[in-house]
C-alpha cells in the first residue's frame, strides 16, 4: 500500500509545484514521513513519488497497474503466510 501512497503524495506535489527535482525530493520525503508515521517505512514507495514527479505518468494508466501490482504482492505475501507452517502470518498486525 506504500507504493499508492508514494502516487498519491507524487501527483499531489506534481499538481502544486511542477516536475522539479526539489519537487521529487519533497515528494520522497513527505513520502517517507507518511509511511514512518504508520510504522511501515519502505523506501521503494518514495522512489515511487520520485518517479510520478520527476516522469509524470498518466494517472489512468500508472494507477490502475500499480493498484494490480500491490494487490497481486499482498495476496501473494498472505498465501504465502497460510502454506507454509511456522511463518509469521501476514499482515503481522492491521495497524
Amino acid at each position: 500500500m506504500g507504493h499508492l501512497l508514494g502516487a498519491a503524495v507524487g501527483y499531489g506535489v506534481l499538481a502544486l509545484a511542477h516536475s522539479s527535482p526539489w519537487a521529487a525530493a519533497v515528494a520522497g520525503g513527505v513520502t517517507l514521513a507518511a509511511t514512518m508515521a504508520a510504522r511501515t517505512p519502505h523506501s521503494p514507495a518514495c522512489a515511487t513519488a520520485v518517479v510520478v514527479v520527476l516522469q509524470t505518468p498518466a494517472p489512468g494508466r500508472f494507477v490502475p497497474l500499480l493498484l494490480g501490482a500491490t494487490v497481486l504482492l499482498a495476496l501473494t505475501g498472505f498465501a504465502a503466510s497460510r502454506v507454509r507452517r511456522g511463518t509469521p502470518r501476514y499482515p503481522v498486525y492491521w495497524w
